[in-house]
């Protein structure tokens, strides 16, 4: 325990209380207000201290006590005192713990997510496919919204490409480590000879930003509208309702063509946009940081592979963390929970959670 931290915070406390007695403070409004706010904030390490400071000195009294020739139930009771005065004292310097440490409270944030189908042809896109089932019964598990944007459907009712928002309470925390290559390895369907193949798809999870933190410039966009299509390329649509948006000075390119509306088409490519120019600029900075301060839970980087889910075994690892669970099905209906939780509970002691 930093006592003296505590100790410094404490003579500050004194010294605002006399201050805020002050009559020129009392005049001086804009500086009386930022001494009681201050006054306020150190006010819970103050008390909390000299509760602690008071337990101490019980316990101090009562060893005097029990050093002395007593009888054997002023002894017992004495002793089970005691017992309890310990265990205030470990709660005590807890809340003093946590005072001087608290825990970084992670603002909700709406994420946009992309997954991909990679190697392995027309089974990565079925598996890009339970990808996206998986995240949305997971979603629905916890009361969060999700909003499908854009999809791009294959021969055999997979995704080549799907797009699709989530938000609501703890949504960007749990699912911000999703990122990498996800792979399978399972028997397809159309294996005759029972053999064991391995996929891939990627996931991207991107936050979405407010308009006013993403500004883009009208003229930095060349927007195109052209006629959906459906797998095969046949028509799904009669009119021009699909929407291209190209950043110029990123290459960048949207692709939105799900709703029947252009209005609708374009408002979503332009989220997308947003999110994937403000993962630019994050990955950007990240690059400039050191290894040290960006290594949490894997590089962050998109090829890397960061889990296995593998259909014979029932077993989901996921390599970061070298945390393996037996229950695909349950995972791949949407039962997330105990991966999310490990990620985050590993972010946490890579943070110095741990620490005393």
């Amino acid at each position: 325990m930093d006592f003296v931290k505590l100790k410094k915070i404490e003579g500050r406390y004194a010294e605002i209380e006399m201050l805020l007695g002050d009559q020129e403070v009392i005049a001086d409004q804009p500086r009386y207000q930022k001494l009681a706010k201050e006054f306020s904030d150190i006010t819970p390490a103050v008390e909390t201290l000299r509760v602690y400071h008071e337990n101490e000195q019980q316990l101090k009294d009562l060893e005097h006590l029990l050093a002395e020739d007593h009888d054997k139930d002023f002894e017992d009771l004495a002793k089970a005192e005691r017992v309890e005065l310990q265990g205030k004292k470990q709660e005590l310097q807890d809340q003093l713990h946590e005072i001087l440490h608290p825990k970084k409270v992670e603002k909700d944030r709406d994420v946009i997510m992309e997954i991909r189908a990679g190697t392995g042809g027309q089974e990565a896109s079925l598996f890009a496919a339970d990808l996206y089932r998986m995240y949305s019964k997971y979603a629905e598990q916890k009361g969060w919204n999700l909003e499908p944007i854009s999809s791009h459907e294959s021969e055999t009712g997979g995704f080549k490409e799907v797009v699709f928002s989530i938000s609501g309470a703890g949504a960007s925390k749990r699912l911000k480590w999703e990122s990498g290559a996800h792979r399978v390895q399972r028997v397809p369907t159309t294996e005759a000879s029972g053999r064991i193949h391995t996929s891939a798809a990627t996931v991207a999870v991107l936050f979405e930003p407010d308009e006013v933190e993403i500004n883009i410039d009208p003229k930095d966009l060349k927007i195109d509208v052209f006629r959906s299509s459906g797998p095969g390329g046949q028509s799904v649509n009669t009119t021009d309702s699909a929407i291209r948006i190209t950043h110029l000075s990123t290459g960048i390119v949207v692709i939105c063509q799900d709703e029947r509306s252009q209005l609708k088409n374009k408002y979503k490519a332009m989220r997308v946009l947003r999110a994937r120019l403000a993962d630019k600029i994050e990955q950007e900075k990240m690059e400039k940081e050191t290894q040290e301060r960006k290594a949490k839970v894997g590089s962050g980087d998109r090829s890397e592979k960061i889990r296995t889910y593998n259909y014979p075994d029932r077993r989901v690892t996921d390599h970061r963390i070298g945390f393996t669970v037996h229950k695909l099905p349950n995972i791949m209906d949407g039962d997330l929970d105990d991966i999310t939780g490990a990620l985050l509970n590993a972010e946490h002691e890579l943070e110095g959670g741990g620490d005393d």
